[in-house]
C-alpha cells in the first residue's frame, strides 16, 4: 500500500465500509417512520418516568450536601422505586422494537465520512453518528445493568449506583439531542395514517401495527411477570418477581448476618447500645431498651431492586432515645457491619418523625438475626439500604 498515513487509514476505512451490512440487507415492509415514531414515543415516555424516579431514588440514597430528605409520604420510596424498576422492565421490549424498526438506518451510506478532511459535512455526519451510538449504547447499558441489579447479579466491576446514575444522564441527554435532530421525522411518522396501514394489511403478513402490538404486549408481559414483589395481589402471576419468596418473619432479606460478621450466639446478653449526644453518653442493654415506651408502626421495607413489603415494627422512637443524651436534630447510626451501609445518617425530617424507630420486633416477634437483631433502624420514606441493622451506636447531633 502506497501513500501517507492518512491515505492508508482512508483505504482501511473504505475496506471496512465494504464489509459492513447495507440497508437493503434488512428488508421488511413493517419497518418505517410510522412504527419508529410510535415505538419511540412509548419508549421515551417509559425512559422519562424511569429517569425521574431513578434520580429521586439516588438523591434519597445518596443525599447531596445540604439536601434534607423528607420523611413523608411514608410510602414514597416504595412507590417511586417500584415505578422506576417497572418502567425499566417495560422499556426492554419497546427498545427491541425501536432498534428493529431503525436497523437499516444504522448502515445507511455514507456509513463513514467520505473524507478524513475536517469539512462541515463530515463533521455534521460524525456528530450524528456518534450521538446515535451514545444513545443506543447508554440505553442498552442502563437496561442491562438495571436488570442485573434487580437480580442482584453484580458481575460488573464498578459501583452500580454511581455508574448507573451517571449513564442515565448521558442517556437522557443523548435522547434530547436525538429528539431535537429527528423531530421533523418523528412528527411526519405520526402523520402517517390509514392509507399506508391499509396497504400493508392488503399485502398480508405482519404489519407495522402488528409489530407495535407485539412490543406493547411484550411490555405488559414484562410488567405483569415482575411486578408481584411491588403489588402483592399480582404475586401469583409474577413468575419472574425477584422477591416473590419471603425470608424470615415474612420479610425478604438482602444482607445476611453472616456476611456482616454478626454472631448470634449469646448476642442478647452481651449486646449494648451506646448513645452519644450533647449531654453526654448513655449505654443501654437490651432489657433497658425493652423497658422503655414501645411504639408500633406499619412501614415498608423498600429496596433499590424495586421490591417492597410492609410490616409491623415495634420499638422505641429515635427522638425519645435522643432525649436521654440531650436531644438533637439528626443522628448517625452505626453497626459492626463493615459494609458500605453499616453506618447511615438520619436527617432532621426523619429524626423528628414519630414513626422513626429503633425497632426491636417485627410482626410481633423479636427481630430475626438477619433482620437486625437485637435492634435496627426503621424510618418512613427511606431506602432499605439505609435502614441500618444490628445497631450498637447512635450519635445524636444538634
Amino acid at each position: 500500500m502506497t501513500g501517507g498515513p492518512a491515505d492508508r487509514l482512508q483505504a482501511a476505512l473504505e475496506a471496512l465500509d465494504a464489509r459492513l451490512p447495507r440497508p437493503e440487507q434488512f428488508p421488511h415492509r413493517a419497518r418505517g417512520r410510522w412504527l419508529t415514531a410510535r415505538a419511540g414515543t412509548a419508549l421515551g415516555v417509559c425512559f422519562v418516568v424511569c429517569f425521574v424516579t431513578g434520580v429521586w431514588s439516588h438523591v434519597l440514597q445518596h443525599p447531596p450536601y445540604g439536601f434534607v430528605p423528607p420523611s413523608r409520604p411514608w410510602w414514597g420510596y416504595a412507590l417511586t422505586q417500584g415505578v422506576h424498576v417497572t418502567t425499566g422492565m417495560a422499556s426492554i421490549p419497546l427498545l427491541v422494537v425501536k432498534l428493529w424498526s431503525v436497523a437499516p438506518r444504522f448502515w445507511r451510506r455514507p456509513l463513514l465520512p467520505s473524507s478524513l478532511r475536517p469539512t462541515r459535512s463530515a463533521l455534521r455526519h460524525g456528530i450524528e453518528r456518534v450521538s446515535v451510538l451514545v444513545l443506543v449504547a447508554s440505553a442498552v447499558f442502563e437496561l442491562v445493568t438495571g436488570v442485573l441489579n434487580v437480580a442482584q447479579a453484580y458481575v460488573f466491576p464498578f459501583f452500580f449506583p454511581a455508574v448507573h446514575f451517571a449513564v442515565a444522564w448521558l442517556a437522557v441527554g443523548s435522547m434530547v439531542l436525538h429528539l431535537a435532530v429527528q423531530w421533523p421525522a418523528i412528527r411526519g411518522g405520526w402523520r402517517l395514517r390509514e392509507a399506508r396501514r391499509l396497504t400493508d394489511q392488503a399485502r398480508g403478513g405482519l404489519t407495522r401495527r402488528g409489530v407495535l402490538g407485539l412490543g406493547l404486549v411484550g411490555s405488559a408481559a414484562a410488567v405483569l411477570t415482575t411486578v408481584g414483589d411491588k403489588i402483592p395481589v399480582l404475586s401469583q402471576i409474577s413468575v419472574f418477581s425477584q422477591r416473590s419468596q419471603r425470608g424470615p418473619q415474612g420479610l425478604p432479606v438482602n444482607g445476611l448476618a453472616v456476611w456482616a460478621g454478626i454472631d448470634g450466639a449469646g448476642l442478647a446478653e452481651r449486646w449494648r447500645l451506646q448513645l452519644v449526644g450533647p449531654a453526654g453518653q448513655v449505654v443501654l442493654d437490651l432489657a433497658a431498651l425493652q423497658g422503655m415506651t414501645q411504639v408500633t408502626v406499619r412501614l415498608p421495607i423498600a429496596c433499590v431492586e424495586g421490591w417492597s413489603v410492609a410490616a409491623d415494627w415495634t420499638g422505641v422512637r429515635l427522638a425519645d432515645l435522643a432525649g436521654l443524651v440531650g436531644g438533637g436534630t439528626r443522628a448517625v447510626v452505626s453497626s459492626p457491619d463493615p459494609g458500605l451501609y453499616g453506618r447511615s445518617e438520619v436527617g432532621p425530617a426523619a429524626f423528628a418523625d414519630p414513626d422513626t424507630l429503633i425497632a426491636l420486633q417485627l410482626n410481633g416477634e423479636p427481630l430475626a438475626l438477619d433482620h437486625g437483631f437485637p435492634a435496627r433502624l426503621i424510618a418512613p420514606h427511606r431506602p432499605g439500604a439505609l435502614q441500618t441493622k444490628w445497631l450498637d451506636r447512635i450519635e445524636v447531633v444538634r
